[in-house]
């Protein structure tokens, strides 16, 4: 891509003196990486600076303290090697050394990305799988470093309805937000999906984005660096031209750079829109309201190059049977519950763990499941009560089918073995009871 020029006598950002002490960074702005973002740096981000750009941040970029704190988020993240097969534990075998090379290399403008892996992974409770780019450890520290320092500017003037992978956001409060304007009203619901969307943003537009609030050409020529990464799969390498890889560090703030214009144009146009990265519905009092505001996305996103699939974008009345899936729930006729692919997942977890050759204990088997069940009804606690007893009892066969086995028996549990191992016998044994602690949930939130 062409080199971008920069204005003349630009406003620079304050150089960084080292983290402050605990306490003096402001509470909104707690979650930044105190290395780069001082209170001087956060005072001027607070008011804007002049022209609403900032300049000289790639000495930021490279701080040691900065590297070394993109590394430790990195290493809490854990994941696989990529195409140097060094892994994590390599890398910090001799972390000063590699911080120090990477923090050279960044400085006299040597450092190259590595290729990505490209590896597919199983849609949770789906047949189908979905590309996964699997950075080296060292580009996965970079991408960190920069995200450190980039993620405040945009931050900054992120729309309010957008919710993923934003710092003290979370599903469960996109998901609270729906709820409450289903109740308020708004049940005629734009269901929308973004066709192949990390795969199809636009390069050059993205930078456009970019270069709006960041105008250090080095920092701009990095991130072009990682958008234009070689991707290896099978032993093939190829340059995509367009799109950010699923997987990559990077990667969720650029995405909701791009998508940032759309959610404030439909905010402005009084469209109740709740977005979790490339996933969002659109909330409404009316089905003219529904289509109307339908008709408005896609205006922008065809413009953007980005495309609606077909198939799956709909307008659906939330107060009769059908109803919608958003973020592993499904919403219908007043109700919340696991949709059917979050169901498929939970079993799919749960089998890997109770086959019926299982050489453990039982004890030790339940202690596994309860780690999931936990986990999962953490997420879906909100659900109508029904949706849990099914799983309690499916839970249990598969933990009767194992006792079968073991008494010679074949098949899955039933019959006798209700009696033989009745329901208070894995309650005995701890067995984790999705049902029992939805009613000790609401018994709480009663209080």
């Amino acid at each position: 891509m062409k080199d971008r020029q920069t204005e003349s006598n630009p406003t620079r950002v304050p150089r960084s003196t080292g983290a402050n002490r605990a306490g003096e960074v402001r509470p909104e702005w707690g979650w930044v990486e105190p290395s780069v973002w001082t209170e001087r740096m956060l005072a001027a981000l607070q008011r804007g600076v002049k022209g609403d750009k900032w300049f000289s941040l790639i000495d930021k970029v490279w701080r040691l303290d900065n590297l070394r704190a993109a590394f430790a988020r990195t290493k809490a993240n854990r994941g696989k090697p990529g195409v140097d097969h060094v892994t994590l534990e390599m890398f910090e075998s001799r972390l000063d050394e590699n911080l120090e090379r990477l923090s050279s290399s960044l400085q006299d403008g040597t450092y190259r990305p590595q290729a990505i892996r490209r590896v597919w992974i199983p849609k949770p409770g789906s047949k189908e799988k979905r590309p996964l780019g699997i950075p080296t450890v060292r580009d996965r520290v970079v991408q960190g470093a920069l995200r450190q320092v980039m993620e405040p500017i945009f931050e900054r003037d992120f729309a309010e309805q957008s919710y993923g992978f934003r710092p003290g956001r979370r599903c469960q409060d996109a998901l609270g937000r729906v709820d409450a304007l289903l109740k308020q009203g708004y049940t005629w619901v734009v269901d929308a999906d973004l066709r192949s969307y990390f795969d199809t943003i636009p390069h050059a537009r993205l930078m456009d984005r970019i270069q709006a609030k960041v105008s250090d050409g080095r920092v701009l020529k990095l991130t072009e660096q990682f958008l234009e990464q070689s991707v290896m799969e099978s032993a093939r390498s190829w340059t995509p031209t367009k799109g950010s890889p699923q997987g990559a560090v990077i990667s969720p703030l650029l995405s909701n750079i791009y998508l940032d214009p759309l959610d404030h144009k439909l905010a402005a146009a009084g469209v109740e829109m709740i977005r979790y990265a490339d996933d969002f519905v659109l909330l409404c009092r009316s089905e003219t309201e529904a289509r109307e505001a339908l008709a408005l996305a896609k205006c922008w996103l065809d413009d953007a190059g980005l495309t609606l699939h077909p198939e799956k974008t709909r307008v659906v009345d939330a107060t009769q049977r059908g109803g919608f899936d958003f973020l592993g729930y499904h919403f219908e006729r007043g109700y919340r519950w696991p949709r059917d692919k979050s169901i498929r997942a939970l079993k799919d977890a749960i089998r890997k763990k109770t086959r019926r050759a299982n050489g453990h204990s039982l004890e030790t088997i339940i202690v596994d499941v309860n780690h999931t069940l936990r986990g999962w009804f953490g997420y879906f606690k909100h659900s109508h009560r029904t949706a849990f007893p099914s799983l309690d009892r499916w839970v249990r066969m598969r933990l009767r089918s194992i006792l079968r086995m073991r008494h010679h028996g074949k098949g899955r549990g039933r019959g006798n073995d209700h009696f033989r191992w009745p329901n208070r016998y894995f309650a005995k044994h701890g067995l984790f009871s999705l049902s029992a602690a939805r009613d000790l949930a609401c018994q709480s939130s009663r209080r």
